[in-house]
């Protein structure tokens, strides 16, 4: 121990002078600098010496070590191992112990059990009966995808599809939107709106379509549709009204609007006594309440026009009365303005359009007939629908086309007899069937009447 009190490091600092100071080679001389005495190597001589002691040589090979008892002759590999029992199968283990969780019972030659999946892990499970395993090998016999024919042009890119030797000449997709008014941006007018629903015996469904010549113009659309329940139960009365503004009057989209909220208004306030009537089928009452009720709708209608000084409305109002009474079957139409009502009969289209009154006859000798009145005359039809017919009640530029255009009646018959009209997006399909030379708004409403 030093007068410090250290404890003697002598052993520790032997083996650090051997480990430097020692001579680094045999027979005590610096392979480097051989003129130096052996133990006076610096630094740089001992890295010098370990490169070269790990630098590679050209000694010849070690003499080759004698072979055990249990290693073959031939260092060559077989290429196929000798026929025998699986090192791994059950056979060749022992018995197992009573408890045993590996016995030979959950072990088979098909391979180990499977292993527990592991938590986030995605384990396809087995397939349905008659379903393709998609864990197959890719050498099965399983279809090319590439091999499947294409769909239809008119299903494939999603555009709907035209009626006719040629398309229209209007893009079928909406081009331009319609310009906004920032003070009445709470009375948008969308593109498009479908509806739908099913009471009792009949279902409905409902669908209004901005026309070709509007998107590309970038207009909005002119028709207006309405579909609202009234009260509940059986008594309930449901309202469908189709609205059509005037083509060259810049308003007419508020016209139409305006034409649907305020019938809607009349009829709601007096739906007890309306669907009261119609299961009672009190017809009569009926036509002379909506005569009235349709009146006072287009006087106001004129009213608000003259107060913004616009010109004489001519708007178009058509609409459905039908009660939620399965028992009740009467239809009820009334309305005023262009428009056709149809009804699809055991596969056949029926133009029930009520003819509106004809002029009284003119004498000779008298004077000439009355000037017409100042607006359409009014007109309403009550009918009792069938099991299995389909009541089609449409605005001027779906009726137009449906009557004159040959082709269009017999695609929708085929399509909704017998079953009906189809879903919402079925239905919007059949109403933007298009016809070259027919590019105005399409609105129409089908109620289908449930078999047996």
């Amino acid at each position: 121990m030093s007068q410090q009190g250290e404890t003697s490091t002598a052993a520790v600092d032997d083996w650090w002078n051997r480990l430097y100071d020692e001579p680094v080679s045999a027979p005590g001389r610096d392979p480097v600098h051989p003129e130096r005495p052996p133990g006076d190597a610096s630094l740089d001589d001992h890295f010098a010496s370990a490169a070269a002691a790990t630098a590679p040589t050209t000694d010849p090979p070690a003499p080759e070590r004698p072979r055990a008892w249990w290693e073959p002759d031939d260092d060559s590999v077989p290429d196929d191992p000798p026929a025998g029992p699986d090192p791994g199968s059950a056979t060749d283990r022992p018995a197992p112990e009573d408890g045993d969780p590996w016995s030979p019972d959950d072990v088979t030659d098909d391979g180990p059990p499977e292993a527990a999946p592991v938590a986030g892990e995605c384990i396809p499970s087995a397939p349905a009966p008659g379903v393709p395993d998609p864990r197959t090998p890719a050498d099965t016999d399983v279809p090319n995808m590439l091999d499947i024919p294409d769909a239809p042009e008119s299903v494939a890119d999603g555009h709907p599809g035209f009626i006719g030797d040629r398309p229209p000449t209007y893009d079928a997709e909406p081009t331009a939107l319609p310009a906004a008014d920032p003070e009445r941006l709470g009375e948008p007018i969308t593109d498009t709106v479908v509806d739908g629903a099913r009471y009792g015996t009949w279902t409905l469904r409902a669908a209004s379509v901005r026309g070709d010549s509007a998107r590309y113009r970038g207009d909005p659309r002119k028709d207006a549709l309405l579909t609202a329940r009234f009260g509940t139960g059986d008594g309930a009365l449901v309202l469908i009204a189709v609205a059509t503004g005037p083509r060259v009057a810049p308003d007419a989209h508020r016209t139409a609007a305006d034409a649907c909220r305020l019938i809607g208004g009349a009829v709601g306030r007096s739906h007890a006594r309306l669907s009261d009537d119609i299961r009672a089928d009190r017809r009569e009452d009926l036509g002379a309440g909506l005569h009235r009720l349709t009146d006072r709708v287009v006087g106001r209608l004129r009213a608000d026009a003259a107060e913004r000084g616009a010109d004489d409305p001519a708007v178009g109002l058509r609409c459905l009365l039908l009660t939620a009474d399965p028992r009740c079957r009467n239809r009820i139409f009334f309305g005023i303005g262009p428009g056709g009502l149809f009804r699809l009969r055991d596969g056949s289209w029926e133009d029930i359009e009520p003819a509106v009154p004809p002029a009284g006859p003119r004498d000779d000798d008298g004077p000439a007939d009355p000037p017409a009145p100042p607006y359409e005359p009014f007109r309403f039809r009550a009918c009792a629908a069938r099991p299995g017919d389909t009541l089609l009640l449409c605005g001027p530029g779906f009726a137009d086309p449906l009557r004159e255009a040959p082709g269009l009646g017999d695609e929708l018959a085929r399509r909704w007899h017998p079953g009906g009209p189809p879903g919402l997006a079925g239905f919007l399909a059949d109403v933007q069937l298009r016809v070259k030379g027919y590019a105005d708004d399409r609105t129409a409403v089908a109620v289908h009447d449930t078999p047996g």
